[in-house]
């Protein structure tokens, strides 16, 4: 009688903690994700707007299997029950070429869609294929992955910052993207999508902004202790603002030379801000040779550098 007493006093103290529980979590899950930010689905470029319209498409398509099949599962379950005198019993049942039908052409149909879609989008939103607007020049942005920190060049203003871009908007970007260590990746989910940074090798990537605004890049592959704190801020900017912004860098007193880039070179973690005021502009392209290249010409290489920056 006792143990029967407890047993019932254990299960209701059971069903009262899991119940508090649940509460409690869905509760607190809202509070928990207000800090979060899904940038993927608010883009401010138009690479990243396509890629949003493909998620969503997607997504949908697939509910359309999800969401009924998770939905029978819960009426069989119902109509199935033993209570149920209506359910016709059929022990011996196991085949049926209309459900057949039904249950393989409708996720064929579907895998065709969205087959059609990835090839047709791999093609439009090819990250090496230039963005056209207007008629713009593009931006060029050389890009080299550090540890743990990310070195922009800009070839064409003879500057160079660690750790921030700015970009003027409604202007065709293009990133040329290398690195100096583990491979990584680079990626400005507001912008467009993601693509690699590898040593002795090239990518490249071209993004528009078409707000004004900040927007955060990070580092999406794993390379060592500082990954996390591997991030960048892209600042979105009038045309106006961008060449104040290029002469307020061309003031800084710190030059982008070879021995500076090997100073930046060393791994270090939660790097700060830096602005260069010259930048060397072979840097990026011995970068990616480097590997591929014998030691003699790259003495040689760095010596032509130097002379080229100390007459800049």
């Amino acid at each position: 009688m006792l143990s029967r007493l407890l047993d019932i006093c254990f299960k209701k103290y059971a069903l009262s903690t899991r119940t508090i529980f649940i509460s409690a979590f869905c509760c607190l899950m809202p509070l928990l994700l207000s800090g979060c930010k899904l940038a993927m689905l608010d883009p401010q470029g138009l690479i990243a707007t396509e890629e949003k319209h493909i998620l969503v498409i997607s997504v949908f398509l697939m509910l359309l299997i999800v969401v009924p099949v998770i939905s029978l599962i819960f009426l069989f379950a119902w109509w199935y029950r033993a209570g149920n005198t209506k359910a016709h019993y059929a022990p011996d049942w196991s085949h049926s070429t209309l459900l057949e039908v039904v249950w393989w052409s409708i996720p064929c149909i579907i895998i065709a869609i969205l087959g059609t879609i990835t090839w047709t989008s791999s093609h439009s939103l090819d990250p090496y294929k230039s963005i056209n607007v207007d008629n713009k020049k593009p931006l060029t942005i050389e890009v080299i992955a550090l540890q743990w920190k990310w070195l922009f060049i800009y070839p064409e203003q003879n500057i160079a910052t660690i750790n921030t871009i700015q970009i003027p908007v409604n202007t065709p970007v293009r990133f040329l993207i290398t690195a100096e260590g583990p491979m990584n990746s680079f990626q400005i989910p507001q912008l467009a999508g993601q693509i690699y940074a590898m040593t002795g090798m090239q990518t490249k990537l071209h993004v528009i902004a078409n707000k004004v605004g900040d927007y955060r890049g990070i580092s999406a592959n794993f390379s060592g202790n500082g990954f996390s704190d591997m991030m960048f801020t892209v600042h979105a900017s009038s045309q106006e603002q961008f060449a104040q912004w290029v002469k307020t860098v061309k003031r800084s007193p710190t030059f982008l030379t070879l021995a500076t880039y090997n100073q930046l070179m060393t791994p270090s973690e939660k790097n700060p801000i830096q602005y260069f005021s010259v930048a060397d502009k072979t840097l990026f392209q011995m970068a990616l040779m480097k590997p591929m290249m014998p030691e003699k010409e790259i003495a040689a290489l760095c010596k032509t550098n130097a002379n080229k920056t100390r007459e800049a």
